[in-house]
């Protein structure tokens, strides 16, 4: 493999294309299979504001529910696989998806069904399908069986990118987990070598001042890097940074590019994440961080701080995991 290179992303900014052509098409439509979390800030409710946020109309096909806040999770009901596949037949006899989201799958027959919808309908063949494998706990403790991580590991040569957290890549390969960023290139060229075609290994389990996440493909690893944001707001990050990327890959050239906007894209809704009081646990970040919205006024009862004043406070940070943390 090529020796990797580094790509640090700008300070975020982010403006949906409005350049037709076959890579920037006027219309995104995106699919999101996945579970559904009642707090909002994760699942297929994370999915749908980020694919809003960044110009995709949204389409969901839903794996389980899930009672959650942002104090935990204290119950999840399985969707019947049967029902997972109704779901997507309607859904796609229908409506023409441009880029598919996978997040939870609770469990092998849930997976499979998934597994031959990609298969077996022609809709679906040559378009974007990004897996955001959820299969490790805040905790550490496995979501999946034995029978459904192998089930996910027969998924991976269906999807175009897989883009697991550190614990999720070792869980993945049967090995310790990543301890730096050297280790994370070696797992990255491992899941191809596993049948991913393209691996987004995100880094934000790692100690240092720096978010360093490793993009591999066939032409070798990459580095992308941003700057920690100091939050403890930071509960969906999985799964708005894989949506952002199923959302933008229509409308760039290639991967690399979409996928540096997309972690562009989180680090702005980390860096804004503050700004939103939701619930007493760790809360979302902040999806509509490019809208015009209200900003959280300090507890002292300030004026609202600005986007400069908070990073000048050095609130400005990778995300740590919850069951959909990176």
């Amino acid at each position: 493999m090529a020796p990797p290179s580094v790509v640090t992303g700008p300070d975020p900014v982010y403006a949906v294309s409005s350049v037709a052509g076959q890579a920037n098409p006027s219309q995104v439509v995106a699919l999101s299979i996945a579970g559904s979390d009642p707090s909002g800030g994760a699942g297929i409710q994370a999915d749908l504001k980020t694919f809003a946020a960044l110009g995709a109309f949204g389409t969901t096909v839903i794996t389980a529910l899930t009672a959650q806040a942002t104090t935990g999770v204290t119950g999840v009901h399985t969707v019947p696989p049967a029902f997972v596949a109704e779901q997507l037949e309607t859904l796609l006899a229908d409506v023409a998806v441009d880029a598919v989201k996978i997040g939870m799958l609770a469990g092998a027959d849930v997976i499979e069904v998934v597994a031959a919808a990609l298969r077996g309908f022609e809709s679906l063949r040559g378009i974007s399908v990004v897996l955001d494998p959820v299969m490790v706990s805040t905790s550490g403790s496995r979501l999946l069986d034995e029978a459904a991580l192998e089930a996910m590991r027969a998924l991976l040569p269906l999807c175009s990118v897989v883009t697991p957290n550190v614990p999720e890549a070792a869980a993945l390969l049967g090995r310790a987990e990543a301890r730096d960023v050297a280790e994370l290139h070696g797992q990255a060229e491992a899941l191809l070598d596993a049948g991913a075609p393209r691996v987004l290994l995100k880094g934000g389990h790692l100690e240092g001042p720096s978010a360093v996440d490793v993009w591999a493909d066939a032409a070798g690893t990459h580095e992308l890097s941003a700057p920690r944001v100091a939050t403890t707001n930071t509960h969906g990050t999985g799964c708005t940074l894989s949506s952002a990327i199923a959302a933008l890959r229509p409308r760039h050239e290639e991967w690399l590019p979409a996928v540096q906007a997309a972690k562009d894209y989180l680090t702005g809704a980390l860096r804004h994440a503050d700004d939103l009081t939701i619930g007493s646990g760790p809360g979302p970040v902040h999806h509509a961080w490019q809208s015009r919205w209200p900003t959280r006024p300090s507890d002292e009862g300030a004026e609202p701080k600005s986007t400069d004043q908070l990073r000048a406070q050095g609130r400005a940070v990778s995300p740590t995991a919850d069951v959909r943390g990176s």
